[in-house]
């Protein structure tokens, strides 16, 4: 299913502006809707040494991503996709339930060729965040 309302704007989340996330604070003006996870077509890797998640959709050996839904409106939007790192570029993402939501994703040739580590084994961006801390 496809949103339908014109003045407000659901996205997935599911890197550094998750709860709990260093970069959260980025959406602290919109609200909060559930967790969710995407279907398993997705590749996460960490980008600029582990600074933001990458990721991008394959045909094969995809992963279910998870992360969270917000709800915004399209003013909020725009000054979020601004504050977004280079590259990232907002995209459709299909999620478990078959909804499709907007999240920002990133050039796969561009992860191949900054050789940026594939994650997807710890299954989330949070995931990895912790065992970086950790070690």
């Amino acid at each position: 299913m496809k949103q339908t309302d014109s003045t407000l704007k659901r996205i997935f989340i599911c890197g550094s502006a998750l709860r709990g996330q260093p970069d959260h604070k980025n959406l602290q003006f919109v609200r909060f809707v559930r967790e969710a996870k995407t279907q398993p077509k997705y590749r996460l890797h960490a980008a600029a040494d582990g600074w933001h998640p990458a990721i991008y959709e394959v045909s094969e050996g995809g992963i279910s991503i998870p992360g969270e839904v917000y709800e915004q409106t399209i003013e909020q939007f725009e000054t979020l996709c601004a504050a977004e790192p280079p590259h990232m570029y907002p995209s459709d993402v299909t999620l478990d339930d078959g909804e499709v939501l907007t999240a920002f994703l990133y050039p796969r040739h561009l992860v191949e060729e900054y050789h940026w580590p594939d994650i997807s084994d710890f299954g989330s961006w949070a995931a990895y965040k912790a065992s970086r801390s950790s070690s």
